[in-house]
């Protein structure tokens, strides 16, 4: 504990002014004394946001020595000279560098073949965060001859980008400039039309644009605009470069359009025009043999729940003219597909893990690439060339550093192409992962991926972090980070509650987690976390949860539900004040997230979702300790909403236990850009779970 004199020991914390608020919906009233903090404009809301910064600094000052072990831990795992895996494209190889001392990636490119040497630099990202607090990098798109590049950046954590565009020979910016942009781009094959999107006020991606290079932004054409709130789009070239594929998507429908690359003038055409409740992606595939068609994962409407594989002419490619190709599967579910000219990849879920499988276009032979962990996360990467037969995919586990792998489709041989390194003597044979199943309350198994230290004793005594997400399908796989190494060599269990409302069990999995049957999802995580105690992983008292975001609903939910399960909770940027955002629809996507959690505006859905919200049903009981944290521009989960919860805790929580709110000013949702601040960041995170569970050695 803190000595008398520490500024620890002087700090109080925050009182924010009480102002009587009511809200009222369908007859039913909700006092909201702290609503005042919604207005950024009024200073007194900044001088609070900034007197909660001072109070954590203060209060969490004597774990600062403790932070920077933390820090030099982190610091010295990575190796910080480094380059990535290197992405073959035509006449270039393609990498990213990261420098000692740097904040951030310097994208590269060299000839095909020469080696490390011969690369030069394409962007600089620390260069163009130089004079700002914050930099992020959104869209980075080559012209398919290799001779310019469009590239998107965010200087606020807004995520409102401006585009920009870049010669390549010369490495100059060209005079074109594009604001207010957001993700997605593509380029047609004169490499001159690029295709963008915009937001709108609500931060809807709604928009699709085509710029032509050297004409004014003024002049771009619009494209495409969805007007339908519930919707948001999206664009890419397809793999084999032959469409720019435009996608508008709902929680539960999906419309695709396609535009020939080789005619960018030419207006969309739609794949299948959207019913309610179909859901489906495309990716294009043309060979000799198999002719010129689109591939499309599609849940039929509902009747293939967890997606099959069908194709249609590119010529017409309406539904009458599906044929199947890999039908659907209870027990698996489809999730992509990439398209090779021999080859097709499909990646899917099995029994709560990710697969890869090989379908030979010609013969329909189907395998299966092997995986070495028990629990462990697999992708397939960047692949840009269509005419190949390997394919590049990206593995890691609780315990294997990411690995880029080269898959030979045809020899099915792996050719291991980089494993980022761990430096500091790591070595995975002192670590055990493993995957347990915890018995819900309807008993159902919930999947649980979990490692520590093979010595770590299991007897009750370790501490544990139980981490979890648990929305929008979303899932949660088992992948390495070498900064949790510092909490397992502190003698910790880690593990990761797959609990319903994410996607790890397939698309029921999802179903079964969200509108009428959210609460599972919080139910689950707390079987998850009696299960480790039954297990005697680890006790109530050495015990800490951690989630953001949308798991940071799922961090506020628990802890109204069994404070007395968890020592501590870290909840980033959360979403705490469900029925108060989702009845405001002038919000940044309110109304795109209606399928997601229900629509208040009807009064079983308000019911619902009030009896759940965080912030709605704080109440007096002793809450763990808790580090919630903010950012200032986050346009995804407002400041204010972990704002007001915080100050409504610290008034109603008994357990005299420390609760903080940090607030990144100058940030949004990701938090820090930076790495090293990321790092400090993260270690200041991890410092205050092993204090409050007694492992700071």
């Amino acid at each position: 504990m803190p000595g008398p004199e520490s500024p620890a020991a002087r700090a109080t914390p925050p009182r924010p002014r009480r102002v009587p608020h009511v809200l009222k919906a369908h007859g039913d009233e909700r006092g909201d004394d702290w609503y005042w903090l919604r207005n950024r404009d009024d200073p007194d809301v900044i001088a609070y946001l900034e007197a909660e910064n001072a109070y954590a600094d203060a209060m969490l000052a004597p774990l600062l020595p403790l932070r920077d072990r933390i820090f030099d831990e982190i610091k010295a795992r990575v190796q910080e000279t480094d380059e990535s895996a290197p992405v073959a494209d035509g006449a270039w190889e393609y990498t990213s560098r990261t420098h000692e001392g740097s904040q951030y990636a310097v994208h590269c490119r060299r000839p095909r073949g020469t080696g490390t040497d011969a690369a030069h630099v394409v962007l600089d990202e620390n260069l163009l965060a130089e004079g700002h607090d914050y930099f992020a990098l959104g869209g980075f798109e080559v012209t398919p001859d290799h001779a310019v590049l469009a590239y998107s950046v965010d200087f606020n954590g807004g995520e409102r980008y401006t585009l920009r565009f870049r010669d390549l020979a010369t490495g100059a910016d060209l005079d074109d400039v594009v604001e207010d942009v957001t993700y997605g781009l593509a380029w047609a094959d004169d490499a001159r039309t690029c295709f963008y999107v915009r937001p709108d006020d609500a931060m809807r991606p709604h928009e699709v644009w085509r710029h032509t290079l050297g004409t004014p932004a003024s002049d771009d054409a619009l494209v495409l605009r969805e007007d339908d709130e519930r919707f948001y789009v999206g664009v890419e070239r397809t793999r084999s470069g032959r469409f720019v594929l435009i996608d508008a998507s709902s929680k539960l429908t999906s419309e695709v359009w396609f535009v020939p690359t080789q005619a960018p003038q030419t207006e969309p055409r739609v794949i299948a025009p959207r019913e309610h409740g179909h859901e489906y992606a495309v990716e294009h595939h043309g060979s000799e043999t198999a002719g010129d068609r689109f591939l499309i994962v599609t849940n039929q409407g509902g009747s293939a729940r967890n997606f099959e594989l069908v194709a249609a002419p590119a010529a017409d490619p309406a539904r009458r003219n599906w044929t199947p190709l890999v039908p659907h599967r209870d027990d698996v579910k489809i999730d992509a597909v990439s398209a090779f000219v021999d080859h097709l990849v499909l990646s899917e879920r099995a029994n709560g893990l990710e697969r890869l499988r090989v379908l030979h276009v010609d013969s329909g032979a189907i395998h299966e690439i092997e995986m070495s962990d028990p629990v462990y996360s697999v992708w397939v990467g960047p692949n840009p060339e269509f005419e190949r037969s390997t394919v590049r995919y990206g593995y890691t586990s609780l315990v294997a550093p990411v690995t880029d792998v080269d898959y030979d489709m045809n020899s099915r041989r792996a050719e291991i192409v980089k494993t980022q390194p761990v430096l500091g003597g790591y070595d995975p044979s002192e670590y055990v992962s493993a995957r347990l199943w915890a018995p819900a309350a309807d008993g159902v198994q919930i999947p649980i991926s979990l490692v520590h230290r093979r010595d770590a004793p299991i007897d009750g005594s370790a501490p544990a972090l139980l981490y979890g997400y648990g929305s929008y399908e979303i899932s949660t796989d088992p992948s390495f980070r070498a900064s949790r190494l510092s909490l397992l060599d502190r003698g910790f269990v880690f593990a990761i509650a797959h609990v319903r409302g994410g996607g790890e069990m397939g698309r029921a999995w999802y179903e079964n987690g969200r509108l009428e049957h959210k609460a599972n999802t919080f139910t689950d995580f707390v079987a998850c976390a009696e299960h480790l105690i039954a297990k005697r992983y680890t006790s109530a008292a050495r015990l800490a949860a951690r989630g953001g975001s949308a798991g940071g609903l799922l961090m506020g939910a628990v802890a109204n539900l069994r404070p007395d399960l968890f020592a501590a909770i870290v909840a980033e940027v959360p979403f705490v004040d469900v029925v108060t955002t989702m009845l405001d629809p002038s919000l940044p996507l309110t109304v795109t997230e209606w399928e997601e959690w229900g629509d208040p505006r009807e009064p079983r859905a308000y019911a619902r979702m009030k009896a759940y919200s965080p912030y709605d049903n704080v109440r007096a009981v002793d809450y763990p300790a808790l580090l919630v944290t903010t950012g200032l521009n986050d346009p995804r989960v407002q400041y204010w909403e972990p704002a007001k919860w915080v100050a409504k805790l610290r008034g109603l929580s008994t357990s005299g236990r420390p609760i903080y709110l940090r607030t990144e000013m100058g940030a949004g949702h990701g938090g820090p850009s930076g790495r090293y601040d990321a790092w400090r960041d993260e270690a200041i995170v991890l410092a205050f779970l092993c204090d409050a569970v007694g492992a700071t050695e």
